[in-house]
């Protein structure tokens, strides 16, 4: 039933009570309004947005909004951004959890303890997929492990560990602590080189070659000295994919009768391999292996940033990194670079590992590898040369290159612009040092990245590849220095500082490109 409502007179319009009131607003808002029509018929709209100073009054929450969503709806679409791993769908019902905790301060222990009971649940989980050692009587032996934000952040802690243990056993010995150092490929990611760079410890680098994207074992264990603190492994390397042979590199450290620990950086692969060949042994079922990262917000299907990093026991992290704190009421043991943080990807991340299962992941990375394999077969019948591994070898990603003709006008920039006008983001990278300057492309195959999309990406590809042999070299510089200019983010950045040219990072030395991860 509606219920009638009488119109008032003027005199109960006009009461006392309303006009004290009205007096009082009158008072203290005297200017004219601002945001009586739509957002775009405010004042706002016809205003640039502030970008260096802090406006000095502020504006309707909806104006706000809307002048900000309109921005941002220059970026890319991240369905067509094919050059990063990063996880870019999740369920209606994940992200609704994930809203509902962003207000949570993760470290606030004695505030949100079932957040944080939600941690150890995933850690739990996550180390017996890596087949880390159970606990027993004695705490010390039991597997350890925390949330991070990220790989890079996992990658940071994992090397602060071993070179603290390497410190101790100097130190007790009586040795010298100056020089210590870590054996990695000269294909790793870029945050290698931070954590070398940022806690002082010398890179010793495997060369990639022309043939050979990934470690060789041998010649990874003959760089070992008394100052190695550990040597890094990667379970599907930036550019290729390709596992590299932690198995080998460990037997060859037991037969040599080498105390060297192995960091797994399992930051892409430590969601892929368990669920597609889980009988490769790369994880803690090998004694060298101590210490291993993955990132939630890549193949374990999170939007960043969450990472994970897991010790084989408390004896590989060292107890003096480690801070009890007494934060807001509670005792807390805290091994992080970052202290207060949001709740909400940890939940995310739990509610993967519970709502898919192990059967729920197995069925996403077997069809990833799918798309992979018949986008490289459809690559390779193109007449590309395929540089990554199909079938479970790898990642569900594709690296490939052109064949080598002396009378190309174009390479393989050339053709990634080209792609890029078409909206999709298919990096081209230089190779690793050693490579003779190898250039490359690489498509990371994503859970959204369906086989329709699939075949959408391989007729742009033939498109690009008819426009540019039509094209002399010198149009084809002039177009991509337009595209470089006006069409990436890249070309028309403005906030990269003039002082900050990169000569330190094998970047900066050979004309390695950094991958994006």
């Amino acid at each position: 039933m509606v219920h009638l409502s009488t119109i008032p007179s003027e005199d109960e319009i006009d009461d006392k009570l309303v006009e004290s009131v009205k007096k009082a607003h009158l008072q203290l808002v005297n200017d004219e309004d601002a945001f009586t029509t739509s957002v775009y018929g405010s004042r706002f709209a016809a205003l640039d947005l502030p970008r260096h100073e802090m406006p000095e009054r502020e504006m309707p929450k909806e104006v706000a909004y809307r002048m900000i969503k309109d921005e941002l709806s220059l970026d890319g679409n991240p369905m067509l951004n094919l050059a990063s791993f990063v996880t870019t769908y999740m369920e209606e019902e994940a992200e609704k959890l994930m809203t509902e905790s962003f207000s949570k301060n993760f470290i606030d222990y004695e505030e949100y303890p079932q957040s944080a009971d939600i941690q150890n649940r995933c850690v739990s989980m996550i180390g017996r997929l890596f087949n880390a050692p159970g606990g027993s009587d004695d705490a010390t032996k039991g597997a350890v492990g925390t949330s991070c934000v990220g790989s890079s952040e996992a990658i940071m802690l994992a090397v602060l560990a071993m070179k603290k243990r390497w410190k101790n056993k100097r130190v007790a010995a009586g040795k010298s602590t100056d020089k210590p150092n870590i054996i990695m490929s000269s294909a790793v990611q870029v945050c290698w080189e931070k954590a070398a760079r940022y806690f002082e410890v010398d890179e010793k680098l495997v060369y990639c070659t022309q043939e050979r994207y990934v470690i060789d074992p041998e010649e990874t264990v003959n760089l070992v000295d008394e100052n190695t603190i550990g040597i890094c492994t990667i379970l599907g390397t930036t550019y290729t994919g390709e596992y590299e042979d932690v198995k080998a590199v460990n037997d060859l450290l037991v037969r040599k009768g080498l105390d060297i620990p192995i960091h797994v950086d399992a930051a892409s692969g430590g969601f892929v391999a368990p669920f597609v060949v889980p009988d490769l042994k790369w994880d803690f079922r090998l004694e060298k292996v101590v210490s291993i990262n993955v990132s939630g917000h890549k193949y374990g299907l999170v939007y960043p940033g969450v990472g994970w990093v897991v010790w084989r026991s408390a004896e590989y992290l060292p107890k003096e990194l480690v801070f009890n704190i007494n934060y807001l009421g509670a005792d807390q043991a805290s091994f992080t670079l970052n202290f207060s943080k949001g709740a909400s990807q940890v939940i995310g991340q739990y509610y993967q590992l519970i709502r898919l299962g192990k059967h729920g992941y197995r069925a996403i990375m077997s069809n990833l590898t799918r798309t992979a394999n018949y986008l490289s077969d459809s690559l390779e019948a193109m007449g590309f040369i395929i540089m990554s591994k199909k079938s479970g070898e790898g990642l569900p990603l594709v690296a490939f290159r052109l064949t080598p003709q002396e009378d190309r006008n174009y390479d393989e920039f050339a053709l990634a612009h080209q792609l890029r006008v078409r909206g999709w983001v298919v990096p081209a990278y230089t190779m690793a040092p050693n490579t003779k300057n190898l250039k490359m492309l690489r498509v990371v195959v994503r859970e959204d990245f369906t086989r329709s999309r699939c075949d959408n990406l391989i007729a742009d590809i033939k498109l690009g590849q008819q426009l540019l042999e039509q094209m002399d070299r010198d149009s084809i510089k002039k177009q991509q220095d337009f595209i470089h200019k006006n069409h990436t983010a890249s070309g028309k950045a403005t906030h990269n500082h003039p002082k900050y040219r990169e000569t330190h990072s094998i970047q900066g030395r050979t004309g390695k490109t950094h991958a994006i991860c």
